[in-house]
């Protein structure tokens, strides 16, 4: 059992930058690939990046690409979202999960189907 709680979230202006952090409770932290997801208001929620237990491959979504950074803590039980370049669009509630799976694949771990385990997520708000 996993639980995980989300803070760093908060308002900002375009081109500002926010880090995201998820902090883990349980001893089997080390052993979960994490993700970050997103939820704007009327929309699906959606991928945005994702790492395995080691931190030895990081996938992301192809809208963050290249402003966005995770990287995890395991002495820390945490995992962190750096996020730079914020645009308005990337406005929405940030959650974080564990895979409840071994993945291969890049497309496995951007399947909010394949998390077991989430946190109540962080709003972010970038104004124009």
């Amino acid at each position: 059992q996993v639980q995980l709680v989300e803070s760093g979230g908060g308002l900002v202006q375009a081109g500002g930058s926010l880090r995201l952090s998820c902090a883990a409770s349980g001893r089997t932290f080390s052993s979960y690939a994490m993700g970050w997801f997103r939820q704007a208001l009327g929309m699906e929620r959606a991928f945005v990046a994702a790492i395995t237990w080691s931190g030895g491959s990081i996938y992301y979504a192809d809208s963050v690409k290249g402003r966005f950074t995770i990287s995890r803590d395991n002495a820390k039980n945490t995992v962190y979202l750096q996020m730079n370049s914020l645009k308005p669009e990337d406005t929405a509630v940030y959650y974080c999960a564990a895979l409840r799976r071994q993945c291969y694949r890049s497309t496995c771990y951007a399947d909010e189907h394949n998390y077991a385990y989430w946190g109540q997520g962080t709003q972010v708000t970038v104004s124009s």
